[in-house]
C-alpha cells in the first residue's frame, strides 16, 4: 500500500510547498512528566506506545534514541483477531499502525518521547500524515496508566494553548489494555535500517531520522548503535 502511494506523496508534498504547513519548527520540552520515572531504580525500564502514520517511520526514529533499549512495530487500538497488516490495510480495524519503545527512565523520559513525536508527525491532520490516508494512520497517544494519560492530555494542551501549530492538534489518547499491542508481522521490523535505498524510506522515514537527529542532538546514540546508519554516508 505504501509503494502505491509513493508517487501521491510527491503531490502532497508540492501542494504543502504551495499551501503551507502546520508543522512547527520548534517543539517545547513538556512542562509535567511522568513522576515515576524519576523514581525508577538502575535497570528499569519503562514502555510507551505511540502512533505516528506508518510504523516504519515511527520506529526508525525512535531506534536512535540513547536510552531507548527497543521499538518494536505493530498494532494498537483493536483486537487480536485483526492484528495483521492486510487487514489493518481496511482502515476498519480500528487498529493504528503503532510503535511500542522500551526505554530507560534514567535516560530519557516518557514526556522527552512525545517530544519527539510531536517534531516528527503532523499531529493536526486526521487520520493521515504525509502520503498515507486512513484511521490505521492516525497519530495516536496509547497511554498503559493514568499518569501516562495525564502526562499525554497536559502536554496537547501545552502545545495548543502556546498555537504551536496553526491548527488545532488531533492527536487521540486511547486507552491500552493489558498485551492489547499486537506486534506486526516480522518483514516490518527495523525497515528503515534494512530497506534504506527504498523510495517511500528515502523520502518519508529518512527525513525524519534526520530532523531528529539534527533536533536532538544530544540524545542521539553513537552511530554503530543506532540500528539506522546514517542516510549522508
Amino acid at each position: 500500500m505504501k509503494f502505491k502511494l509513493f508517487l501521491a506523496g510527491v503531490t502532497i508534498m508540492a501542494l504543502t510547498n504551495v499551501f503551507g504547513s502546520s508543522r512547527a519548527a520548534e517543539i517545547p520540552a513538556p512542562q509535567a512528566d511522568l513522576a515515576s520515572d524519576k523514581t525508577a531504580k538502575p535497570g528499569e525500564t519503562r514502555t510507551a506506545v505511540v502512533a505516528g502514520g506508518c510504523f516504519w517511520c515511527v520506529e526508525g526514529v525512535f531506534r536512535q534514541l540513547k536510552g531507548v533499549t527497543n521499538a518494536v512495530s505493530g498494532y494498537a487500538g483493536g483486537t487480536k483477531e485483526t492484528a495483521n497488516y492486510e487487514v489493518v490495510c481496511s482502515g476498519a480495524t480500528g487498529h493504528a499502525e503503532a510503535v511500542k519503545i522500551t526505554y530507560d527512565p534514567s535516560k530519557i523520559t516518557y514526556g522527552q518521547l512525545l517530544r519527539v513525536l510531536f517534531t516528527v508527525i503532523d499531529p493536526t491532520t486526521k487520520d493521515r500524515q504525509g502520503p498515507d490516508s486512513g484511521h490505521q494512520y492516525r497519530s495516536a497517544i496509547f497511554y498503559e496508566n493514568n499518569e501516562q494519560k495525564q502526562v499525554a492530555e497536559a502536554y496537547i494542551k501545552q502545545l495548543n494553548a502556546a498555537k504551536v501549530y496553526s491548527r488545532p492538534i488531533v492527536t487521540t489518547v486511547e486507552p491500552l489494555k493489558a498485551d492489547a499491542f499486537y506486534p506486526a508481522e516480522d518483514y516490518h521490523q527495523n525497515y528503515v535500517a534494512c530497506h534504506l535505498t527504498n523510495g517511500y524510506i528515502v523520502q518519508e522515514a529518512l527525513p525524519k531520522v534526520e530532523k531528529v537527529r539534527e533536533k536532538f542532538k544530544d540524545q542521539i546514540k553513537p552511530g554503530e548503535e543506532t540500528g539506522v546508519p546514517d542516510s549522508k554516508k
